[in-house]
């Protein structure tokens, strides 16, 4: 055969000289213990009816959307999360052609469709489904829920940011400059639009029309390019159009940020925040989402995502995410000090769950430097009956009114403020008054604001969290739902999302969480370890 019939396209022309020897079952080169095995039982005890319903017409000799979960859960399982590489695996790994059974590998378009248009809108009925199959089999401990949250960064540009703050200044700045516009602009053409002191967007358009009636109603000629002098209406028309077009564009940013304070232009669903991975050491905030964990028994129950910096006010939706989805309630809430808050104690309560939160000043209250300061409350005698505090010094800090402080969430906070009854020449003063103001320390009296319920339910959940059974569930807490977040980001690489937008980011987190699961399910059937809940506290 000439050589020239290298260069042929189809490279079975010169198939004579080699044979492929593969056996016609493949399953039969799977191990009997192999994890993809674990994978197709579990998806197919599944109900994927509504999988299928986001298909209008399933196509004959295509993978089936039974198949294209298995090989995207499997991509996920095996650290493969661009679909080019999922589909170079479906034409060349033995395993990813078990799961297909068959059909033909599908395409990297395929199936980022299947991820972003099919998987998305059921992503969360899914996970349910899978909780649900793990505390069927005895997996789930279905009382303690271990909570935490990572930050993980957006598929966007770290530059294209856009502020709350510059926006509103500009918007600020460019509203002052519209009256004394809207005044010459009426003076030159002899008519009245704005008769208050407000200007809103319909007066300028109402000044937009009355100018273009001018231009059409006189035949004025606008003129363009080098060289040519544009008339009075046209200057100003052209003024007028910038102006809108600005404040149209203010108007869309600060809608689009809703309660944020910033968003990114390519992922407009993405925060700027602070994260972890800083690799040029100076805080730079990046686009990127909070993702909430609750873990029970080294497997994620359910996930979460949404725009909030801190972990706060992720609490109470996600708890109410899980009671939405799932059919139980878990009766512990195991989480670190950065989700105290009187709203969350009160929630915990009103559900009947046990919260095992611990105090943010924890860790600080056990040092000699705070246990010595004399300003703080903690440090003051307080006397029950007769509602009163009494400072370093002997005075008495008694009831002078109640506060009312609402949150960003709407929490309204009840506070109870005391006020020294006499703190001139006291010699502890520079000691006991703290923070800025523009009095003299000398005018200064020593005041405290208190919430006795967060104060109630922050002693009864430090009192829980020193028990015997809160040292177990908060070293399980450090091993468990910590353990998750770094083997998803260390040992499964996952540190940046591949799609843009809430919904396809959430359906991202789902498929970490699906995939995780079937590997930690494969691990404790391998290591005879099922049916264990909590890790036994080690003792010397």
């Amino acid at each position: 055969m000439p050589l020239n019939n290298l260069t042929h396209k189809d490279y079975t022309i010169r198939g004579d000289f080699y044979q492929l020897k593969l056996p016609l079952n493949i399953e039969y080169m799977i191990p009997n213990d192999d994890s993809v095995r674990l994978l197709g039982q579990i998806v197919e005890e599944m109900d994927l009816t509504e999988l299928y319903k986001t298909y209008s017409r399933i196509r004959k000799k295509q993978a089936t959307p039974t198949q294209m979960l298995k090989v995207m859960l499997y991509g996920y399982m095996n650290n493969c999360y661009t679909t080019r590489k999922i589909e170079s695996a479906c034409k060349r790994d033995i395993n990813f052609m078990y799961l297909l059974e068959g059909s033909p590998a599908p395409d990297y378009t395929t199936i980022a469709r299947f991820r972003s248009l099919h998987f998305a809108p059921v992503s969360e009925n899914l996970m349910a489904q899978f909780t649900e199959i793990l505390a069927e089999c005895g997996e789930l401990s279905m009382k303690n829920l271990f909570v935490d949250g990572t930050k993980i960064e957006a598929s966007s540009n770290k530059y294209t940011f856009v502020w709350k703050g510059s926006v509103t200044k500009n918007q600020q700045k460019l509203m002052d400059k519209i009256p004394a516009f809207f005044k010459k602009a009426e003076e030159d053409y002899g008519f009245k639009i704005v008769y208050g002191d407000k200007i809103k967007m319909y007066h300028l358009k109402k000044l937009r029309r009355k100018l273009c009636k001018i231009k059409k109603d006189e035949d004025i000629e606008f003129v363009y390019g080098i060289g040519k002098r544009k008339s009075p209406l046209q200057k100003t028309l052209e003024q007028l159009d910038e102006y809108i077009s600005r404040l149209k564009k203010y108007n869309k940013h600060l809608h689009t940020m809703g309660e944020r304070n910033s968003f990114s232009k390519t992922d407009p669903d993405a925060t700027f925040m602070r994260m972890k991975e800083d690799a040029m050491k100076n805080g730079q905030l990046k686009p990127g989402y909070n993702i909430q964990f609750g873990v029970d028994a080294e497997y994620i129950v359910w996930i979460s995502a949404g725009p909030q910096p801190t972990d706060t006010t992720t609490l109470i939706p996600f708890l109410n995410s899980i009671k939405s989805h799932l059919r139980y309630t878990y009766k512990n809430i195991v989480a670190d000090s950065g989700y105290e808050s009187e709203e969350n104690y009160v929630y915990l309560d009103e559900n009947n769950q046990r919260a095992f939160i611990k105090p943010s000043n924890y860790e600080v209250s056990r040092t000699r430097k705070y246990k010595a300061d004399i300003s703080i409350k903690e440090n003051m005698i307080y006397d029950k009956e007769k509602d009163i505090y009494i400072c370093s010094n002997g005075k008495k800090l008694v009831v002078t009114g109640i506060k009312f402080s609402k949150s960003k969430t709407g929490y309204i906070s009840k506070k109870t403020c005391y006020t020294c009854e006499d703190c001139s020449e006291c010699t502890f003063k520079s000691k006991c008054i703290r923070g800025n103001s523009k009095k003299p320390l000398e005018e200064r009296t020593k005041r405290l604001e208190v919430s006795k319920s967060f104060q109630q339910k922050r002693e009864e959940a430090l009192e829980r969290i020193l028990s015997e059974e809160g040292t177990e569930l908060r070293i399980n807490r450090s091993i468990q739902v910590e353990g998750v977040i770094g083997e998803i980001k260390q040992d499964m690489g996952f540190r940046r999302f591949l799609c843009r937008g809430k919904k396809n980011i959430l359906a991202e987190c789902i498929l970490l969480a699906l995939a995780h699961n079937v590997n930690k399910l494969h691990n404790k059937i391998q290591s005879k370890r099922c049916a264990t809940y909590l890790h036994p506290l080690k003792t010397a």
